[in-house]
């Protein structure tokens, strides 16, 4: 039986390893994947970070790269990968997890093949779980190829002719210029009225001014982290207005119905589509874990990654206390505020 078994061997599950190996901790990762770096991997080829590197540090490794480097995913992978290898951190991967159940003073972590015992579980799987698609795409003819935005890699899985990009997020926008400029006609369902933030402003970057005027540290229990928390997060790095304004992009509103080759939006229908980029995001799933209470969104109740149910604790959660909780430079805070914590219970 393990002290402790980390659920997920990304960002978070890395630096909560660093902590407990400060602690002198029994532990082991398991991971669903079979390399480190995997679900970065899997995401689009342009993909590069909106932070620059001097924000991506986790605990006790700066992030290899000159100050003001945006990094793509495959620098991201590699630095996790040294990281495991700096810290020896032990990974079991291939080990996708079904069942966490609470047995009086320890927990029974079942995969596929392996049942793990331990005194405590720290949940690391991140934020993006499910992938949301809506149910309208059901209806949609199979003459359209479909890609979520999890499974895009680039234009080259596109076949020629009008392309829709669905999603107002930064996946969605990020994906949506990248389809542009291969000149062909787009179509873009989403919000129009959503700001956008630049990557450098006055010679320093966004998160410098962000650190300066103490962003990063607002939490989600006070009154402005509550406003921010619940609103339409800003895109970071592209210019939204002159990307809508674009020649060959169309701005169609919300995606509403499909039948066959035509589908409906707020201001049109639509027959000519012939890709279609859902980046219309991810549900959280955590039916896996027996027991535990749910939020309003889906989320376990915690407070700061510590659970209602006692001997677990979540980590890299979208604002498990600040917006950064989810990044790859802001986790390390959470996973400090859990070494501290679980320093105290001993």
């Amino acid at each position: 039986m393990k002290e402790f078994i980390i659920i997920g061997a990304g960002q978070a599950g890395l630096s909560m390893a660093y902590y407990l190996n400060q602690l002198k901790k029994d532990y082991l990762i398991v991971d669903a994947n079979d390399v480190i770096g995997k679900p970065w991997l899997k995401r689009w080829d342009s993909l590069k970070l909106f932070t620059p590197s001097e924000y991506n540090n986790l605990p006790g490794l700066n992030f290899p790269f000159k100050k003001g480097h945006y990094a793509n995913k495959y620098e991201v992978a590699n630095y996790l990968d040294t990281y495991v290898d700096t810290f020896n951190i032990p990974i079991e991967f291939n080990q996708k997890i079904n069942s966490l159940e609470k047995k009086e003073d320890y927990f029974i972590v079942k995969s596929n093949n392996t049942t793990y015992k331990a005194k405590n579980v720290v949940i690391a799987t991140g934020p993006f779980h499910t992938p949301f698609t809506p149910l309208c795409h059901k209806k949609i003819d199979n003459s359209i190829t479909q890609i979520h935005s999890e499974f895009y890699k680039n234009p080259n899985q596109l076949k020629d002719g009008d392309t829709l990009v669905v999603g107002s997020g930064d996946s969605g926008v990020q994906i949506l210029e990248e389809i542009s400029n291969t000149d062909r006609n787009v179509f873009f369902s989403g919000k129009t009225n959503i700001s956008s933030l630049p990557q450098e402003f006055l010679g320093k970057t966004l998160w410098w001014w962000f650190s300066k005027i103490g962003f990063l540290a607002i939490n989600k229990y006070s009154y402005l982290g509550k406003k921010i928390s619940t609103g339409l997060q800003p895109v970071i790095g592209t210019d939204v207005k002159a990307l809508f304004k674009k020649p060959n992009i169309n701005c169609v509103g919300r995606t509403l119905d499909a039948n066959g080759t035509e589908l409906t939006f707020e201001k049109e229908k639509i027959n000519s589509i012939k890709n279609i980029i859902w980046a219309t995001g991810f549900k959280p799933n955590f039916s896996w874990i027996k027991g535990i209470e749910l939020d309003h969104n889906h989320y376990p109740k915690n407070y700061r990654g510590i659970s209602n149910t006692k001997g677990i604790y979540y980590l890299g959660l979208p604002w498990l206390y600040t917006r950064g909780s989810a990044t790859l430079g802001g986790v390390k805070k959470d996973a400090n505020y859990l070494h501290n914590y679980i320093k105290k219970q001993a």
